[in-house]
């Protein structure tokens, strides 16, 4: 039965923040899943709007030292081999954001991904690396990492942000005195396409073009960023160069280089389709993420640009979070966020009067923040949930999270649907639109896997970067693990009541193709069907009443192995096309110029 508005949840600490429900989930990835039968009221003025409340909650927050954000928050395990995609090395998990390329959707919430083939979350170190880091992070307890930059060229600073933003321009192609490789031989993107639709079977969308990284990159490799949808544009960022393709066949519609590298970005764009890009100070390996240039998705030109100080050891280390709500675009890190206007760069505000900072965003059209709180001791982190107003910071209403507990993901803003952990524990919270308690999630087939971009050598973490998840009015969406990893077989898709945290329905994906919730559209959810061997993947849509999924967009089969090569891909379906992104490129085997990076299906 789910709470009243303004009743506070019942205590508790069994797996779960309020309360021993029904059933209560492990952390991501590591239950079972088992076989399994067949958004509310206006925003609330004022700092603590909700009525009220008995016992601890809700209290106003104590003083004493910011609470850091636990490591690797957010970032489940990965999928083991079966779960649709051949074996993959390295750290890996995407997003495939409810809000990349979504206009007026929030992204469900989401991962990121890595590959022999360079695509993929794959962070170009070695596995020594990646374990001295977690045990200086372990250390330090603040998920804050030490590594620097590591483009693994040693560039030299340079005196400003001279873009070059005048007529466009196509990447160079490989050099003739680089290494030879097994990609040197591989047919053209458009030889590819050719071959794929010349196979196509009856009731399957058409390969509608197909592009490759185009960008030398240091040996590290480097995220790629987007793709962002605005009209007839799709767009991505990697490295030092953002790009511009016609939606229809692929085309270069323009092409701008950066004066430094692109180190963060928001899930979505703005409205008018304007995005900020966070970018390094300067080319120096050791330069600092704190510099924004603001880009037109429409016409490629570079707008404003601008720096931001960073202070202190914990803001200069600290994780990015970027977010865009409206006309504002805000940076956020362990202790504080700044923003900015996003359409002249203006600064809006940056830290906030009292003791509770925001230390991130969900991008959309209501700007909900997770915040952390100074305390008394340092034994324990307290942090909120918040309703913002972007353009001032002032907080509309707040919810405060049980002691112990820390905001993970917010997998959605509305409704407020967030992920909260422990090192040992996982609960998902659902609040009301006016930040008092609805319900918590519990029960269903367990196993369950939303995949986060959270990945310990990038500096862009944003709190909405989850896919596997989906909301609407009412329900929730979330996906499992892999039901049986040595048989590989496929995975479910859970229903939750936002309104009582039940779990309702459950269906299962076919046998080696996993489905993933991305969002809902006119009533339905949509999700991405992965591809496996000589089978296309897709969109597919399912009623709220669960039951029997339909294909709304069936990927060709001669395409799977293209398709495949996307691993953990970052998708964006819209007006009848999928688009497929990878999340990461590596530089490792100088043949990263000519690594898929983006490929569009549909009529």
């Amino acid at each position: 039965m789910s709470e009243p508005p303004g009743q506070q949840p019942p205590q508790g600490e069994f797996g779960a923040p309020y309360g021993p429900p029904p059933e209560t989930f492990p952390p991501p990835g590591q239950g079972t899943a088992q076989p399994s039968g067949p958004y509310g009221a206006p925003a609330q003025p004022g700092p603590y709007a909700q009525p009220a409340q008995p016992g601890p909650y809700a209290q106003p927050a104590q003083p004493g030292p910011y609470a850091q954000p636990a490591p690797g928050y957010g970032r489940p395990p990965q999928p083991a081999p079966g779960y649709g995609y051949p074996p993959q090395p390295g750290p890996y998990a995407q997003p495939q954001q409810p809000g990349y390329g979504y206009p007026g959707q929030l992204p469900p919430q989401p991962p990121q991904s890595g590959g022999p083939r360079g695509g993929g979350r794959f962070r170009g170190r070695t596995g020594m690396i990646v374990g001295a880091a977690l045990a200086v992070v372990l250390l330090a307890g603040a998920g804050i990492w030490f590594l620097s930059d590591g483009d693994g060229k040693g560039g030299k600073p340079t005196a400003g942000p001279g873009l070059s933003s005048g007529q466009p321009h196509v990447s160079p192609s490989p050099s003739p005195s680089r290494p030879k490789n097994a990609d040197d031989d591989k047919p053209s993107p458009r030889a590819e396409v050719d071959a794929v639709n010349a196979e196509l079977k009856p009731g399957e969308a058409k390969m509608l073009w197909l592009q490759e990284g185009g960008v030398d990159l240091p040996q590290g490799g480097a995220d790629v960023y987007g793709p962002w949808i605005f009209g007839d544009t799709v767009v991505k960022a990697m490295y030092h160069t953002v790009t511009g393709y016609d939606v229809t066949d692929g085309r270069l519609k323009w092409s701008l280089r950066l004066p430094t590298h692109a180190c963060a970005a928001p899930s979505q764009p703005t409205a008018d389709g304007k995005i900020v890009l966070g970018v390094k100070h300067t080319t120096s390996r050791d330069s600092e993420c704190n510099a924004l240039q603001m880009v037109d998705l429409r016409t490629g030109k570079a707008g404003w640009h601008r720096s931001y100080v960073r202070k202190g050891l914990w803001d200069g280390l600290s994780d990015l979070r970027m977010a865009i709500n409206g006309d504002t675009v805000t940076v956020g890190r362990t202790s504080r966020t700044d923003a900015f206007r996003v359409s002249d760069g203006k600064v809006l505000f940056g830290k906030l009067p009292g003791n509770c900072q925001p230390f991130g965003f969900a991008s959309g059209d209501v700007a909900l923040a997770a915040a952390s709180c100074q305390t008394a001791a340092d034994d324990h982190k307290e942090q909120l949930v918040q309703k913002m107003d972007p353009v001032t910071g002032k907080v509309l209403w707040s919810y405060k999270v049980k002691k112990g507990w820390e905001v993970a993901q917010i997998y959605s803003a509305d409704p407020p649907v967030v992920s909260l952990k422990k090192p040992d524990k996982w609960a998902i919270l659902v609040l009301n639109t006016n930040g008092t308690y609805r319900s918590q999630l519990s029960g269903g087939p367990g196993g369950y896997m939303p995949t986060c971009d959270k990945d310990v050598l990038t500096e862009g973490m944003n709190l909405d970067n989850c896919s596997g998840v989906a909301a609407d009015a009412g329900t929730f969406y979330m996906a499992t693990g892999t039901i049986d990893a040595k048989a590989g077989t496929g995975n479910r898709v859970a229903a939750f009541d936002l309104a009582t945290g039940k779990h309702k329905w459950t269906v299962d994906s076919p046998v080696e193709q996993p489905l993933r919730p991305m969002r809902t559209e006119g009533g339905k959810l949509l999700m991405y069907l992965a591809a496996y061997k000589n089978k296309g993947g897709g969109i597919a849509s399912l009623p709220p009443t669960g039951g029997k999924w339909e294909m709304v967009v069936r990927h060709p089969a001669a395409g799977a192995d293209v398709e495949r090569e996307f691993f953990d891909p970052r998708v964006v379906y819209v007006d009848g096309r999928t688009f497929l992104g990878q999340t990461r490129i590596s530089g490792m085997n100088d043949d990263e110029i000519r690594m898929r990076s983006l490929v569009a299906f549909g009529s």
